[in-house]
């Protein structure tokens, strides 16, 4: 199961950021998304991340400009997977979103495309009947900003093929990630399993008025080494994220409402718009 040739479906930050550095390792890839105007944004963020490149990620400097001038955008689904050796899916978390996007790509991609989900919030399994392959399908989670915080999580069903599970797992490693492999299906990973009850306990403290987000980043940095704080991750992240998640789940409407009132409704939604927890100048 060779994979050179890469479609990623999906044109957002994540989408974007899986595109491009899928390229900068040699693979052809091909990003697609449903409108002109996305594609237009996508042209925009690849020039913003050949940019982070050429001073981030070693080699960028030479190969940056040439990355971002080989990736192919569409519009045309259908020639966007028609000689795919994978499809990495990174359409919006919304489940009939998904189900309609792997019901045309099983009836348009050939046999022999594996299909990858990049889901932070749906199994596998929610997905898997939907895309007429099950062997073929499997999660590939990446964390934001792929080329610094560069794991891949691997996550399969009971129904897939244990040679396309390994063949992801060789791709993700040749694209510069480090593969985390799961052995059975988790919400959340192993990523999001662990920083996701971090993230909610920090939010409670702010929300609860027991100590301001710099207190409580400060805190953590300090106390265990780390670089960052969870407010700081939270600012990377971009706060409609865990707001979607918060305000979707029973236990998390107080916190959604306390990121609604004070953050997202002022426009304040992480380092994307300049200020979130914190401000951030060009």
């Amino acid at each position: 199961m060779t994979i050179r040739k890469v479609t990623v479906l999906g044109t957002g930050v994540l989408g974007s950021q899986i595109a491009f550095q899928t390229a900068f390792h040699g693979f052809d890839v091909t990003a697609y998304d449903i409108s002109d105007e996305a594609i237009a944004g996508a042209r925009d963020r690849f020039a913003k991340l050949a940019a982070t490149y050429r001073v981030e990620v070693r080699g960028g400097d030479s190969k940056a400009e040439k990355t971002e001038a080989g990736i192919v955008l569409t519009t045309d689904l259908a020639a966007a997977v028609q000689d795919a050796d994978l499809v990495i899916e990174a359409v919006p978390e919304v489940l009939t979103v998904k189900e309609q996007t792997y019901r045309q790509l099983g009836e348009l991609a050939p046999p022999k495309t594996i299909f990858a989900t990049n889901s932070s919030t749906l199994l596998p399994s929610d997905i898997k009947d939907y895309t007429g392959r099950p062997g073929k399908f499997l999660a590939l989670h990446f964390a934001n900003l792929v080329w610094r915080y560069n794991t891949a999580e691997v996550m399969g069903t009971p129904e897939t093929d244990p040679q396309v599970f390994r063949a992801v797992v060789e791709f993700a490693a040749a694209i510069g990630m480090e593969p985390i492999e799961l052995h059975k299906e988790k919400a959340g990973y192993v990523l999001n399993s662990l920083l996701v009850p971090l993230l909610n306990a920090a939010m409670a403290l702010g929300a609860g008025g027991f100590a301001e987000p710099e207190a409580v980043d400060k805190t953590w940095r300090i106390g265990t080494g780390a670089p960052v704080g969870p407010f700081q991750m939270l600012d990377v992240i971009g706060l409609t994220t865990p707001y979607n998640i918060l305000v979707n789940s029973a236990e998390g409407q107080e916190l959604a409402a306390w990121l609604k009132t004070n953050y997202i409704d002022k426009g304040k939604l992480g380092i994307a718009t300049g200020e979130g927890f914190y401000k951030y100048s060009e």
